[in-house]
């Protein structure tokens, strides 16, 4: 191995190629702060990747005519070796199975959890590729301690192996008028099973005749999940979207009375932070990650009984001084996390590989 290779910092930059959902938002904001800290970064990609204006292009570079998976595995390997096998960082869910001088990172088994809640495709893929890929990388990132046990426990490997390295949300979230025309709740995720907005549907059938506010969910499911459809409560006051804009994220964040999210399983759980972060009060079931992440910040629920997350909306409604408690105590605890230290936790770990590796 060359000094040079010995020396160099690569970026697996497959996730430019890929639909964003909190995995890739914890890639992307993760690499535009390590390239503010570290000069030297290659990031490297696939050719149909859409790479962002912040990222110089001096430090892209495009490899292969593969894409997917079969890229990662076949061709981004290649190409390393040709460079002399420098480290590489692996910042989503995935890498090369059989390179060893690499950091990986895995946020949760939720595949595993919830198998219903992906494509068949997508599981068995996962059953190859993640067991190889935690044995051959030097270090693996994961997102909360909760991940660290699962994975730790679920693969068979020393949770010493495996460092927390928090999400956060970036500064596009703050507070903005709250004001919109009619009050409404939000809910922010890709509605797979999961992710239990069905339940959340049922909730609100129950509590829309004693609640003020609207419902509105965004998001929609890319391949790797399973179809997910609903049963919508006789009602116009509940608002599927869809996948919205940046803009428009913000600013549904912004103007919601109150943010809702009845997930049974995070890894971590970006979205209630970014409401967090735009002064809205915060309803969170109380399983997985959650805790961990949002303390004693939110409303908790158990997100299993329609009753306990009918009675959350209800009170969330009615209750301006709960929810002027819950504002306040959800600045704070949005304010313990950020993508600067979570980069500068990645480069940590980098460099101790780095070091430890030759």
């Amino acid at each position: 191995m060359t000094a040079t290779a010995a020396s160099q910092l690569v970026v697996n930059g497959r996730f430019f190629s890929q639909p964003a959902t909190g995995v890739q938002r914890f890639a992307e904001q993760s690499l535009r702060q390590i390239a503010g800290l570290r000069d030297g970064v290659t990031v490297v990609v696939p050719v149909d990747a859409t790479v962002p204006k912040w990222l110089d292009e001096d430090h892209v570079i495009r490899v292969g005519r593969l894409r997917g998976h079969a890229w990662e595995q076949i061709e981004l390997p290649r190409y390393l070796a040709q460079q002399g096998s420098p480290l590489l960082l692996n910042l989503a869910s995935t890498s090369p199975m059989r390179y060893r001088r690499q950091v990986s990172t895995h946020h949760d088994i939720t595949y595993v959890r919830f198998p219903t809640s992906f494509s068949r495709s997508f599981r068995l893929l996962y059953r190859v590729i993640v067991p190889r890929m935690l044995a051959s990388s030097q270090a693996v990132i994961t997102v909360s301690e909760f991940s660290r046990q699962e994975i730790a426990s679920h693969y068979g490997i020393d949770a010493e192996k495996i460092s927390v390295v928090s999400n956060a949300a970036d500064d596009r979230f703050r507070p903005g008028t709250g004001d919109p025309e009619r009050p409404y709740f939000l809910a922010v995720s890709s509605p797979n099973e999961h992710k239990n907005f069905r339940r959340l549907l049922a909730a609100y059938s129950v509590a829309q005749d004693s609640v003020e506010s609207d419902l509105i969910i965004i998001g929609e499911q890319t391949s790797s999940f399973v179809a997910q459809k609903y049963d919508l409560p006789a009602t116009t006051r509940v608002q599927f979207t869809g996948r919205v804009d940046d803009d428009e994220l913000v600013r549904l964040y912004q103007d919601a009375r109150a943010f809702i999210f009845p997930s049974v399983y995070e890894g971590f759980g970006i979205p209630p932070l970014e409401a967090q972060q735009c002064g809205v009060p915060v309803a969170s079931s109380h399983a997985a990650s959650l805790p961990e992440v949002l303390h004693d910040s939110v409303l908790y629920f158990d997100p299993l009984d329609v009753s306990k997350i009918a009675e959350a909306l209800t009170v969330l409604d009615s209750d301006a001084a709960l929810r002027a408690r819950l504002r306040q105590a959800g600045f704070a605890n949005a304010a313990q996390y950020s993508w600067e230290q979570s980069a500068k936790d990645i480069l940590s770990i980098a460099d101790r590989v780095a070091r430890s590796v030759k």
